[in-house]
């Protein structure tokens, strides 16, 4: 059953005030264009990749992803 997902709002959010951009983390960071991808498309990521973009990005893990809990 699924009752919400996972939101990556905040890490767009994120990469704006940081004034970063996608370009960036992928060929300045090594972050893969597919990790990129998959988070765009709303689909899973490791804790390794959001344990390495909390580093590279100076935040934490609420300014990277949210549960949005599914309305009805």
């Amino acid at each position: 059953y699924n009752t919400g997902m996972i939101s990556y709002a905040p890490f767009y959010k994120t990469l704006q005030e940081k004034g970063i951009t996608e370009y960036n983390l992928n060929y300045k960071q090594g972050f893969s264009s597919n990790i990129l991808y998959r988070m765009k498309c709303g689909k899973n990521i490791s804790t390794k990749t959001l344990d390495e973009l909390c580093f590279v990005l100076d935040c934490g893990v609420s300014d990277i992803l949210e549960y949005v809990k599914e309305q009805g």
